[in-house]
């Protein structure tokens, strides 16, 4: 089967992003900081379309990246795939990280939602896209946390941390028998 290679997109900037608190399933509006880098991710995107689809995470901030980037490459209606939320960070989701230790950041993340489960639930996701959309080019927006482990997870290597407005290429190829 051809697999056309996809962009990954992490969403735009928040006020939690700026501030360096974990944002996890709290639905936190970009800002206009982020609003503006993803103008800029749509410009980079249609330079290297076309693009067949947008897809994004259900979570607001993710929904308004799709809608400016899927604007700006006429591909129509942002699908919404649930799974493709953010990791939960339980009760610790609004605590600010700037400064604390990675050990400190560590267990503060462990407090919700497993690095496991995060990589069950997005490659679950993506698999499924795969399948339901083999030969098409691809742009899914999702979140920083759940990029970056599905992505070490799919290449065996740790990727490191996502940029806000960031995008990273997946071979869809990566996803098959993954489901």
């Amino acid at each position: 089967m051809n697999q056309q290679p996809w962009a990954l997109v992490r969403h735009g900037e928040t006020e939690w992003n700026r501030t360096a608190r974990l944002q996890g399933r709290a639905d936190i509006s970009l800002n206009a900081t982020g609003r503006a880098q993803t103008l800029t991710t749509a410009e980079a995107l249609a330079e290297s379309g076309p693009w067949d689809l947008v897809v994004s995470s259900t979570l607001g901030r993710a929904g308004e990246t799709a809608r400016i980037i899927a604007r700006r490459l006429g591909t129509g209606a942002v699908v919404e795939v649930p799974a493709l939320v953010e990791r939960d960070y339980g009760p610790e989701e609004g605590t600010c990280v700037a400064g604390l230790s990675e050990r400190v950041k560590a267990e503060l993340m462990d407090a919700g939602e497993s690095s496991a489960s995060v990589v069950l639930r997005g490659t679950a996701a993506l698999a499924g896209l795969a399948s339901a959309h083999a030969g098409r080019r691809l742009v899914v927006v999702s979140h920083g946390m759940l990029i970056r482990l599905v992505l070490s997870s799919l290449r065996g290597v740790d990727h490191p941390r996502v940029d806000n407005g960031e995008v990273v290429e997946l071979g869809a190829h990566l996803l098959q028998g993954t489901r």
